[in-house]
Order: C-alpha cells, then sequence, then structure tokens
C-alpha cells in the first residue's frame, strides 16, 4: 500500500485516515508524509490509550466515539478510499454509502479492488439492485479500481448520479437543529 501514499504524494493529495502508523492504512500515512503530504489521524480516545493502532505520524484528533471519528474524518476528506479490510472498513464502506444514497453528501466513495478482494461485495451489490432493494443510481455510489491510478483519476471525475426521491431531502444544518416540544401533560 506504500504506492497508494506515493500516488497521493505525487498528486499533492492530502490523506485523512482513521488509523495510527499500523497495518495497510499506517503504511499509506507513512509513505505520505514522508513524501511531504499533510496526513490527518483521527483516532478514538480509547483506541490511543491502548496503543492498539500505533502513533499518528502527522497530525492527529483525538474523538469520543467511533461514530464521532467517522463524521470528522469525513468532514475533513472530499473523498473516501477503502482498502482491503474487515469489519470495521465494511461499516465505514456502507455508513458512507447510505450517507450518500440519503443526499447527505456527494463525496466520491472508491474500493481499492487489490487483486479482486471486493469482487464478491461489488456482485452482491449487483444483486441486491436485480432484487430491487438498491436503486441503480444508489448502486453507483460505490466506484472501484484495481489499481491506484485508475481509482484516483475515477474518484477526480467523479460526478454523482443523485436518486430523485432523495434530491428532496432537507440535511441542512438550520433544519437539523430545530427544537420539536413534546407535549406530555396527560388528561384524566
Amino acid at each position: 500500500m506504500d504506492h497508494l501514499g506515493q500516488v497521493l504524494t505525487e498528486r499533492k493529495i492530502h490523506l485523512v485516515s482513521g488509523r495510527g502508523s499500523l497495518g495497510l492504512m499506517g503504511s499509506v500515512s507513512t509513505t505520505a508524509f514522508l513524501g511531504g503530504n499533510q496526513v490527518l489521524g483521527v483516532v478514538p480516545k480509547a483506541l490511543a490509550k491502548m496503543d492498539l493502532i500505533g502513533k499518528t505520524v502527522e497530525k492527529e484528533l483525538q474523538v469520543s466515539t467511533m461514530s464521532e471519528r467517522m463524521t470528522v474524518m469525513f468532514k475533513h476528506a472530499d473523498a473516501s478510499i477503502a482498502l482491503l479490510g474487515g469489519l470495521g472498513t465494511l461499516e465505514e464502506i456502507f455508513h458512507i454509502s447510505f450517507w450518500a444514497q440519503l443526499n447527505i453528501h456527494q463525496k466520491p466513495i472508491g474500493l481499492l479492488n487489490v487483486n479482486d478482494f471486493y469482487d464478491n461485495l461489488l456482485s452482491f451489490l449487483d444483486h441486491v439492485v436485480e432484487q430491487n432493494f438498491l436503486t441503480s443510481s444508489a448502486r453507483q455510489i460505490i466506484i472501484s479500481a484495481a489499481t491506484v491510478e485508475q481509482l484516483i483519476d475515477q474518484l477526480q471525475s467523479f460526478i454523482p448520479v443523485i436518486d430523485s426521491s432523495m434530491s428532496r431531502i432537507d440535511w441542512s444544518e438550520r433544519e437539523s437543529r430545530k427544537k420539536f416540544r413534546l407535549d406530555l401533560s396527560l388528561s384524566l
């Protein structure tokens, strides 16, 4: 995964990461940082205390929860790339994809499909479309490519396809901050 860090450096793309210095993401973070890129690591305090993820290579933001981690990472990123991974990676892929489906954002989401790692997942998503549990436009939210260069090119040229039924949803700050009054008085 050092190659991803190298390409990010060559293209002057800064990195927002949810990991420290260990694993695949740690390798990307370290390579990008050593190449001169800015790297922001967003880490839950509980994981930082246990030193389960190593140290963040440049700037680190500690947050309280995994949900807050996802929100902060997303807020600071222009796109998302999923590397090979397990349950946490899958959760993040579907979490931000669902946000895109709901038109909360229009940022591209990419899977780095090294050695066909994500082929079965992509086939499953196609099956979900065939079974009418997912629209074709929602399926197009997730981009995949076998190489770093192809994936970044696709992310940079991404044009979102918005489901017309979702485009009517208003996620503005003003709307989400409304207080609802609940009348709990009882008549006897």
